[in-house]
């Protein structure tokens, strides 16, 4: 299987080439996703910055694009937008080693996936966000404060366990799971986690800042629009 996207772009019915088109904001982890998936495949994008604490993801132009409100939001053809990070991912990596095709190695990545929106995302993630992005954020969730913390290092403990005896997370390589769980775990020391006391996880991070094509978070690619 190739390690690069077979597919780079969308096509329109006469069969020409549409690059991609992705909204996200650069501070946002689940939009760091994208963009590190399209860079480590080699993917050409024009990226649309949204400023998501200005409020530009909810004025009535996007919300025509997602409903939800939320980046990243793909447009993968012409006024056709894919929305979620993860489904996004499991989209642009179709077809290449990144996105497994074995049923028990699918389903594995799947799982890893399914945690990293339910167990790191709402903790880690809502730490990160309020605590590193946002000014008076600590204050303002006070009472949220110990809840993230608790359920954020149960998260990290089943990461570090699982990666005592794995390399990686699915399909005993590197995949789009692997990107998903990075995204925020890579920053969580901006949100008051230890990460000293995960040495499996440190190694890990390091693992997947050396494959090739990694790019870090205020990576932009040349094709830029801001909105503000």
């Amino acid at each position: 299987m190739p390690d690069f996207a077979p597919h780079i772009g969308a096509s329109d019915r006469s069969g020409a080439f549409i690059m991609y088109t992705l909204y996200s904001d650069q501070r946002s982890g689940n939009s760091y996703k994208v963009r590190l998936a399209l860079a480590r495949l080699g993917i050409p994008f024009k990226l649309v910055e949204v400023d998501i604490l200005q409020g530009a993801s909810r004025t009535p132009e996007f919300l025509a694009k997602n409903p939800n409100g939320h980046v990243p939001l793909l447009e993968v053809a012409p006024n056709r937008y894919l929305a979620e990070s993860n489904a996004i991912l499991w989209y642009v990596a179709g077809g290449t080693t990144l996105a497994p095709e074995d049923r028990i190695d699918r389903a594995e990545a799947m799982q890893w996936m399914f945690f990293e929106q339910h167990s790191l995302e709402p903790n880690i993630g809502a730490a990160y966000f309020w605590l590193a992005l946002i000014k008076g954020g600590r204050e303002l969730q006070q009472h949220a404060l110990e809840d993230w913390m608790e359920n954020g290092y149960r998260t990290l403990g089943v990461m570090e366990m699982h990666l005592a005896g794995h390399r990686f997370f699915a399909a005993d390589r590197f995949t789009i799971a692997d990107i998903a769980l990075y995204a925020y775990t890579h920053v969580a020391n901006q949100a008051d986690f230890d990460l000293a006391r995960f040495p499996a996880i440190r190694e890990w991070l390091d693992r997947v800042a050396a494959e090739p094509g990694h790019v870090a978070m205020d990576w932009q690619p040349e094709t830029l629009t801001a909105v503000q």
